[in-house]
């Protein structure tokens, strides 16, 4: 499961590509550090994108941690999408790449080969997550996770949902019944280069 990604994304790219959805972004505890992070792991912090209570016409980028502590303390920082209808505290994680890891192919390496995946054709894409409030850690989120499409079934038996720019409005929309957008990509749609 998905325990790395990356984000080099500067703040008006962000902007100019969040504009295609037509949702006004808002940053209501300011801009955040946009400084590229080419790896962040569980427990970091990093921006969500997510609706605004009572406001279906806006959108807000915010700072947050990947990971609650689940009920036996282990961070939870993946979630199964699959059979479950999630429509509260949907949130958006720009990325430009997730990681995954592998048995090395080298018998006496002694790390894991890693992968990473990108959306084919695009700079930056985001994946669908959950937000909550969390007593011991505030306001924190986790990835959702589905059955592996063609292009990550061959690294690992799970991915992260990943959402192009054309469904980023409709995961904001909790009329839209989850299942319809927590689904795998058809083969070709991510590319893979391993880093190491």
């Amino acid at each position: 499961m998905c325990n790395e990604a990356a984000r080099r994304i500067a703040i008006g790219e962000l902007r100019n590509d969040w504009g295609e959805t037509r949702i006004p972004l808002v940053f209501p505890e300011g801009v955040p550090n946009m400084a590229p992070l080419d790896s962040f792991r569980i427990t970091d912090r990093t921006i969500i994108i997510r609706g605004v209570e009572g406001r279906a016409d806006e959108a807000e980028c915010v700072t947050r941690r990947w990971s609650w502590p689940g009920s036996r303390g282990k961070p939870v920082y993946n979630f199964r999408s699959d059979g479950r209808d999630l429509r509260a505290g949907r949130c958006l994680i720009p990325v430009d790449s997730f990681f995954e890891f592998t048995k090395p192919a080298d018998p006496k390496a002694k790390r894991k080969d890693k992968w990473a995946f990108r959306l084919a054709g695009h700079d930056w894409f985001c994946i669908a997550g959950l937000w909550r409030k969390d007593a011991s850690v505030g306001e924190a989120f986790t990835m959702l996770t589905c059955e592996p499409g063609p292009d990550i079934a061959p690294y690992h038996s799970r991915q992260v949902v990943v959402l192009g720019r054309d469904t980023w409005s409709a995961w904001l929309d909790p009329a839209v019944p989850s299942a319809d957008l927590c689904q795998p990509l058809p083969a070709g749609s991510l590319t893979v280069t391993q880093v190491r």
